[in-house]
């Protein structure tokens, strides 16, 4: 893990925070990736009061660095990673700044979140990058992730991968 590991910070995304994200999802490697920041910013929007995601700010020092989302996949109707164990949470993170990527933060800050998710007994924690995303699912891997699944589904091709608490504590 890196230095930095224990100074993340997660707190609830607001309306406030709604501009920075949008401008963080205009940079190139996020665009890629992302629906039109209009369309997915409406969607974080709702999700600020949602029941079944959880949108987060990560700060590093007290500055924002990242946007990661929450979700449980039982708590929608029909959505494709229901067939998971009951309990199962998902999470999506995309870093903001450009030059904080290729620094390690990725997995650091999902090594760090699902440990705390860990800790409130969430006994399994999935994430599902496209497959050409070759960076993320290298971090995903470094924080312990393993591929499960290759799947087509709402959210375009997707890598399935998962990291279960008994994972957890059998490698430490």
């Amino acid at each position: 893990m890196t230095k930095q590991d224990g100074s993340y910070d997660f707190r609830p995304v607001t309306e406030k925070d709604l501009p920075m994200i949008a401008g963080w999802l205009a940079e190139p490697h996020l665009a890629e990736w992302w629906n039109d920041a209009e369309t997915e910013i409406a969607e974080i929007r709702e999700h600020i009061d949602s029941i079944s995601v959880e949108p987060l700010i990560v700060e590093l020092a007290g500055k924002p660095i990242a946007y990661l989302q929450s979700y449980d996949p039982h708590l929608e109707d029909d959505h494709p990673y229901a067939d998971q164990p009951f309990g199962t949470l998902g999470i999506d993170l995309s870093i903001g700044p450009p030059e904080l990527l290729g620094l390690g933060h990725g997995s650091a800050i999902v090594r760090r979140f699902v440990e705390d998710l860990f800790e409130e007994g969430v006994p399994r924690v999935i994430i599902d990058p496209n497959p050409a995303n070759i960076r993320a699912i290298r971090a995903y891997e470094k924080a312990g992730f393993r591929a499960i699944d290759r799947r087509q589904s709402v959210y375009g091709d997707v890598v399935l991968m998962a990291i279960d608490a008994d994972d957890e504590q059998m490698g430490e």
